[in-house]
């Protein structure tokens, strides 16, 4: 168990830029010891320098998550460099706009990959140690995951998919020392939300459905939502889905 001396260790994907670096910046500011994964391997590595600049214990794993075995990996490498595990943070995603009938099959299995079935292998590796640790795993959603969203609907089921993910693993181990729990933030100010575009002919009315009448969220307002259901203070939440949408989803 997790002494007051001992620092909690958490794995984090997609921890290279955007929510998953500002989940690894919230997380540095409470102590914990970080191990950071992304494919960009410069950017995590940049990602890591500025946060041990900063004071916190960081290390970086490069590798692409939508291999399963590269997701064991980088548990074992978590393990391997800190000797524990706390927190599994699955933040790490792809999203894209196409036309439903347009979708490539190619990017249809690389979007499930790595927004479905790369949190199921990291918490299927990942399991052991979190029971060990009396630890927990939060899942970063998406509004997508609550409601019909067009022009992103292979995106919309993978977040869907992870919903239950969250919803199933929390059941199957509600007597086990562990919590799991997921985040469904709405729009954010990223470089991919900034780098995204809706096909040119879509109908903007429906895309307005699920945009809301608030600006995006910075990704640290997310951040601190996932730092704070990650940590001790979080005791009681498991099984537990927390919108960050700014009311998209309220109704």
């Amino acid at each position: 168990m997790t002494g007051p001396a001992t620092p909690r260790v958490a794995l984090i994907t997609g921890a290279a830029r955007g929510l998953g670096r500002a989940i690894a910046e919230a997380l540095a500011q409470q102590g914990v010891t970080l191990m950071l994964v992304d494919i960009l391997a410069d950017r995590l590595e940049a990602t890591r320098a500025a946060l041990v600049a900063g004071g916190a214990s960081a290390a970086a794993y490069a590798t692409d998550i939508s291999v399963k075995a590269n997701c064991a990996a980088a548990v074992a490498a978590a393990i391997a460099q800190f000797g524990r595990l706390d927190i599994l943070i699955n933040a790490a995603g792809l999203m894209r706009f196409n036309h439903a009938a347009d979708v490539p099959e190619e990017e249809f299995w690389h979007l499930m990959q790595v927004n479905a079935a790369a949190p199921f292998w990291f918490a299927q590796a990942a399991m052991p140690h979190l029971l060990a640790s009396r630890g927990n795993i939060v899942n970063v959603l998406s509004q997508s995951a609550l409601m019909g969203t067009a022009y992103i609907v292979p995106y919309s089921m993978s977040k869907a998919a992870l919903l239950q993910l969250t919803k199933s693993l929390a059941v199957e181990y509600e007597d086990q020392p562990i919590r799991i729990n997921a985040v469904a933030p709405g729009a954010m100010m990223t470089e991919i939300s900034a780098s995204t575009r809706p096909p040119a002919d879509a109908d903007f009315a429906k895309i307005k459905r699920y945009s809301g009448a608030r600006p995006p969220a910075q990704p640290a307002e997310v951040a601190a939502v996932v730092a704070f259901i990650s940590s001790p203070a979080a005791s009681a939440v498991h099984g537990a889905v927390w919108p960050a949408d700014c009311g998209v989803t309220a109704g």
